[in-house]
């Protein structure tokens, strides 16, 4: 049976377009406006989404909840190795996610530049604050996968603000958070063997 018998061709248009994007961004996020309207398309569409994907070894995670859409590849296929920093700076970014949702109950969670350093040197890996090279890739990387936007365009003052999306929750989980927080005390002790050692991000 054709899964797009009966589909309008507008239809057909947009899942196409929806479907690429997905692929390419693994999140969509209800709470980001650029890809509100694809959020619920695919909620309208979901069992075509579902069956179109399964086809192709991916399996569509829907969280109502949380408003996020998330694609995983059961074949362990297009997934994304991230920088040790990276992962750092990932699970940073979950930590004061979940920080700042506990203390203030808040919609949108807004952190800045500063936040992050501080909570990096808390957590004593090194004495020196992250560079900027290293912080605004990462960040930038993670906007690419929806996770975070960034709501300032320099990125090397301590006020820049950056919205963290609830799709955090699914992309750094709590088996996750300790397999990181592991590299990390492996990297504080010297075991790791150098910056670009790399931890695979479940994100894909």
């Amino acid at each position: 049976m054709d899964l797009f018998e009966g589909m309008l061709q507008k239809d057909r248009d947009e899942f196409r377009r929806v479907c690429n994007k997905l692929m390419s961004m693994c999140f969509i996020v209800r709470r980001n406006e650029t890809t509100k309207s694809e959020y619920y398309f695919i909620l309208r569409m979901k069992e075509v989404f579902a069956r179109y994907l399964d086809i192709l070894g991916y399996t569509l995670e829907i969280n109502e909840e949380y408003g996020v859409i998330q694609l995983v590849n059961r074949e362990n296929y297009n997934h994304l190795n991230l920088k040790l920093y990276d992962s750092i700076i990932l699970l940073i970014l979950r930590i004061l996610y979940d920080e700042k949702k506990r203390e203030l109950s808040l919609t949108d969670v807004v952190v800045n530049l500063g936040d992050i350093q501080e909570k990096y040197l808390s957590l004593k890996i090194r004495e020196k604050q992250i560079d900027k090279t290293t912080m605004t890739n990462a960040l930038r990387l993670f906007r690419r996968f929806n996770l975070v936007e960034l709501l300032d365009r320099d990125l090397l003052q301590e006020e820049s603000r950056i919205v963290i999306y609830d799709s955090i929750l699914m992309a750094v989980r709590v088996e996750d958070i300790k397999r990181v927080s592991d590299l990390i005390g492996l990297y504080r002790k010297g075991g790791a063997k150098n910056d670009e050692e790399a931890y695979e991000d479940p994100a894909d």
